[in-house]
């Protein structure tokens, strides 16, 4: 017997991610063709703890906790408040990947959403920093994803999932898209 003999075959195993319901998918579609005009309310209620610590709560889940790095005057506790928009970005775009994937019946095994937002705050929050900004100026000037993506497709079916679900991304078009911004002192 040789030493070859005594070494077993590897077998890889691949698992498939936890699938969502496609037939309750399906129906959640034929309601939007029926009434394409529907739209859903977020309610979020943040309280601030001190410094630049918050707590954002969301119905019944525990809170988001939003910070600002030791160099912005925060205490580091948490993410800031872009990268908690980055993350509603990524978490919105891996939602829409499963979607279309189920929609066409491709299992996936993998997926993981890369983000870089490039931001600045020269004006200082509007406390006395740069005065002259507008706001196009400030907030996110670019942002760059990339999707990593496993399944049992091509890659250029993986790709084609990655665009439609961008394409129809409500968060993606939030940031892409001027949207009415009101804002006002509560009664």
């Amino acid at each position: 017997m040789s030493a070859t003999d005594l070494i077993e075959p590897v077998t890889t195993i691949k698992t498939t991610l936890r699938p969502i319901d496609r037939d309750g998918l399906m129906a959640f579609a034929e309601k939007g063709r029926n009434n394409p005009g529907a739209r859903g309310t977020n309610i979020v209620r943040t309280e601030m703890e001190g410094q630049y610590r918050s707590l954002s709560y969301v119905g019944k889940h525990t809170p988001v906790v939003v910070d600002e790095p030791l160099h912005l005057f925060g205490q580091d506790t948490a993410p800031a408040p872009g990268e908690i928009v980055l993350s509603g970005l990524g978490g919105c775009l891996a939602v829409g990947i499963t979607a279309v994937a189920t929609w066409k019946q491709v299992k996936l095994s993998k997926i993981e959403i890369h983000m870089e937002g490039d931001i600045g705050n020269p004006a200082a929050w509007g406390a006395g920093g740069a005065l002259e900004k507008k706001p196009l100026e400030m907030g996110f000037q670019a942002i760059r994803v990339k999707v990593v993506i496993e399944g049992d497709a091509t890659r250029e079916q993986l790709d084609e999932i990655v665009k439609h679900a961008n394409y129809y991304s409500p968060v993606a078009n939030t940031m892409r898209n001027p949207i009415p911004f009101e804002i006002s002192l509560a009664d």
